[in-house]
């Protein structure tokens, strides 16, 4: 369920899962980092492979829950590790990780984004909120938007209420009357639902909703919800 059009002054938006798939973003991304070892820190390449990356990556988050909000910090000590554990220059980590970041900004849209973000922001400003670390300039979306929200920047991620105030407090709306948008049941819905706000929940892998889903509009890309806004 909706609510009614004239209600909402402005929408938050969700990135990752949301407007372009995560998981074949980030493949490509480490694929342009590893390449970047193999020729500038070759013992890197030699010494992590997928798996060993992966498992790098899970201790770095062990060590640093308190920083699991900053994605970019995690992988630049994820990429500092590599180095230092290879006997390779920790020096090369800056070089290396604006490797990986602008692969990762390398995004492929879903088909329906486009045509949604320009009917959606015909009508109402759009904030992204976010607990990943990309930059809408950088993928093209920027001009649809007021600005980005990003977890590091507010010390907390989704679902936690305090982004969803900072978002609300960015765009001078009080909650009601916002509607965040996003793929994640948890972080998304659920976060934005006890945060006061409104809740739109862009279902991309199809299936039908568990039961206890909490009441709310759901469809399988932007453009529907756009339709069912009405823009």
């Amino acid at each position: 369920m909706l609510p009614p059009a004239a209600r909402i002054r402005a929408l938050t938006l969700d990135l990752d899962d949301t407007l372009w798939p995560i998981g074949p973003t980030i493949v490509r991304a480490e694929a342009a980092l590893a390449a970047w070892m193999l020729h500038h820190a070759p013992r890197v390449a030699e010494r992590f492979d997928v798996a060993a990356t992966q498992a790098l990556r899970a201790a770095v988050a062990a060590d640093w829950p308190e920083r699991a909000h900053d994605l970019t910090a995690m992988r630049c000590e994820t990429i500092r590790r590599m180095l230092a554990t290879s006997g390779e220059d920790e020096a090369l980590m800056p070089t290396a990780f604006d490797v990986f970041f602008a692969a990762r900004q390398q995004v492929e849209l879903y088909a329906d984004v486009e045509q949604a973000l320009e009917r959606l922001a015909a009508r109402w400003p759009l904030l992204a909120l976010t607990n990943g670390n990309a930059d809408l300039e950088r993928v093209g979306l920027a001009h649809w938007f007021k600005g980005c929200l990003r977890a590091h920047e507010v010390g907390v991620g989704k679902p936690d209420r305090r982004i969803f105030a900072a978002a609300c407090a960015r765009l001078d709306c009080e909650p009601g009357d916002v509607l965040h948008v996003g793929d994640d049941l948890l972080l998304d819905v659920q976060g934005a639902l006890a945060a006061g706000m409104h809740a739109a929940w862009i279902r991309r892998i199809g299936g039908e909703p568990p039961l206890t889903a909490p009441p709310c509009w759901h469809g399988p890309d932007l453009l529907r919800l756009a339709e069912g806004l009405g823009v």
